[in-house]
């Protein structure tokens, strides 16, 4: 099987989303896969939807190659990206039925929060990155940062909270396996486009 990350041949226009998938289906977007552990089961669970994963960090999107590839997985594709850019300039608008950001860096410091993804832009970048009715689904361990996804949205009109599906939340990531061994639960939220 081929590699299955995106060599961009260029970031100043949106991907074609038929060349990076040999069948046309409903498209998820794991912003920030990390290690790709969540991204590589959600994908392998689900083959009826294709998934693209963005990660900043090379050894972590090279990790959703390897694991795509033994896995088997058609669906699956990897961008190497700051995730607001991906959203922004590279990902074809409306195109997608979900994002998915779980364990995002929470920049703890005040002084470093204008770094987090989710920020008042964000639901301008979700919305048109979304189809009608899609959805966000956000995890964290920290609960200042869940505080402020959850005003950030609350803010964005456009968006209604949504309830994430049990066969979702079953699957974790590195992160949350790690936090939840320690003790730390899970904070979950998700949000979806009014009609």
């Amino acid at each position: 099987m081929d590699n299955l990350l995106v060599e961009l041949r260029t970031i100043l226009e949106p991907l074609k989303l038929a060349d990076l998938f040999p069948r046309a289906r409903p498209l998820e977007v794991e912003l920030g896969c990390g290690d790709a552990s969540f991204l590589v089961e959600y994908a392998r669970r689900n083959p009826e939807i294709n998934f693209i994963g963005v990660e900043r960090l090379l050894g972590r999107i090279q990790k959703l190659d390897k694991k795509g590839r033994r896995t088997g997985l058609l669906n699956t594709r990897g961008v190497r990206i700051e995730s607001a850019y991906f959203l922004e300039y590279l990902l074809p608008p409306h195109s997608a039925a979900a994002l998915h950001i779980y364990f995002p860096d929470p920049w703890p410091k005040k002084k470093h929060r204008r770094h987090r993804l989710i920020n008042p832009q964000f639901p301008a970048l979700a919305r048109r990155a979304l189809q009608d009715q899609g959805t966000v689904y956000l995890r964290t361990d920290d609960t200042d940062y869940f505080g402020q996804m959850n005003e950030v949205f609350a803010a964005a009109t456009e968006f209604e909270k949504a309830e994430t599906p049990a066969t979702l939340a079953e699957i974790t990531t590195d992160f949350e396996r790690e936090f939840n061994a320690q003790g730390i639960p899970t904070l979950r939220a998700a949000y979806r486009l009014r009609k």
